[in-house]
């Protein structure tokens, strides 16, 4: 048991991503596939199983030459059924039995979870979470995603929706959020949160830079350019910059309050922006959090990037494995 190796599966909107891992969270081999959700995703699953076969009979491995396979998904996953279900992206309207599917057709046993929940797994073990027992991921990108770590166990809640950390009300006069509720923080510190507060503030803003006059012009912005300009001292990036660092100050020290993490992890796109993005969650941060927990709780910026989801997919079957041998 000791050698063998662990499939991570990491399935996205665009892309499934697939890695060879070690016990130690080596990353051996990888390659992906791009996801076919045509069909209400009745392709998905079955592509999935195809790759694996087809690595399994190119490399002349057979199913007890792994550990298991350990993967994540968007929408809300059943972990114990190994199903999922909304997970709308992908066209999962209605349950899948992933599970079922692969362990049933490559004879390797399967461990499934949220997507936001194994990125969050795979920073706190070998990325910016320093394998610490309590640690909160929060993915900064198309939305907002979050896990929490407590304990060094998964928080997953009464239904599987613990880690929705995007749909913390920030502003309740805010904007409307694709979930129907007001002020969520996924509609202000989202790459396309950042450009909607963006364009909002321009005309308003009452000093003419260079990011001001691109956004009155019509230009195409994204949130990168908006941070970059900040960098290069735009006062308009910055005055957006600090506003959204605000809200995310909000949201990690009311999450610092509640759980007392030792580190929030700030990942996905816009963690781009690095510790310039850092430097000013934590002074926000400060503002919001109880004294105790301000000098305790670390913001770091994530470390395994793309390959946090398939790192952290493997982890999970390392999880089930030591609980099993301790039944």
């Amino acid at each position: 048991m000791q050698n063998k190796n662990i499939i991570g599966v990491d399935l996205g909107g665009t892309t499934i991503k697939f890695a060879i891992i070690t016990r130690d969270g080596e990353i051996l081999e990888k390659w992906s596939i791009p996801t076919d959700i045509s069909d209400e995703g009745t392709h998905i699953t079955p592509s999935i199983i195809r790759s694996i076969k087809g690595y399994m009979e190119k490399n002349d491995l057979k199913a007890t030459d792994f550990l298991g396979i350990g993967m994540g998904s968007p929408g809300t996953v059943n972990k114990k059924k190994g199903t999922v279900i909304g997970a709308y992206n992908l066209n999962w309207k209605t349950e899948q039995p992933v599970e079922e599917m692969i362990t049933g057709q490559t004879g390797i046993p399967l461990f499934i979870d949220n997507d936001a929940n194994v990125a969050a797994l795979g920073e706190k073990w070998i990325g910016a979470g320093n394998n610490e027992p309590d640690v909160v991921f929060i993915t900064l990108g198309t939305g907002v995603g979050g896990g929490v770590i407590t304990n060094g166990e998964l928080v997953h809640g009464a239904i599987g929706a613990a880690g929705e950390i995007g749909h913390m009300t920030v502003d309740k006069h805010g904007y409307k959020c694709t979930c129907g509720k007001q002020g969520c923080l996924e509609t202000v510190a989202s790459a396309t949160g950042i450009v909607r507060v963006a364009k909002d503030g321009a005309a308003a803003f009452g000093q003419e830079t260079p990011l001001k006059k691109a956004i009155l012009d019509g230009e195409k912005m994204n949130a990168k350019k908006i941070v970059d300009a900040a960098k290069d001292g735009d006062a308009y990036g910055l005055a957006v910059t600090e506003e959204i660092s605000d809200y995310l100050g909000l949201a990690c020290g009311n999450i610092a309050n509640l759980l007392n993490p030792s580190t929030i992890v700030i990942g996905g796109g816009v963690s781009r922006a690095g510790e310039f993005l850092a430097e000013r969650i934590r002074k926000h941060l400060a503002v919001y959090a109880f004294p105790t927990i301000r000098e305790s709780t670390k913001i770091r910026i994530a470390e395994l990037g793309n390959d946090a989801g398939v790192i952290g997919a493997s982890s999970l079957v390392l999880t089930e494995s030591i609980h099993q041998s301790n039944k």
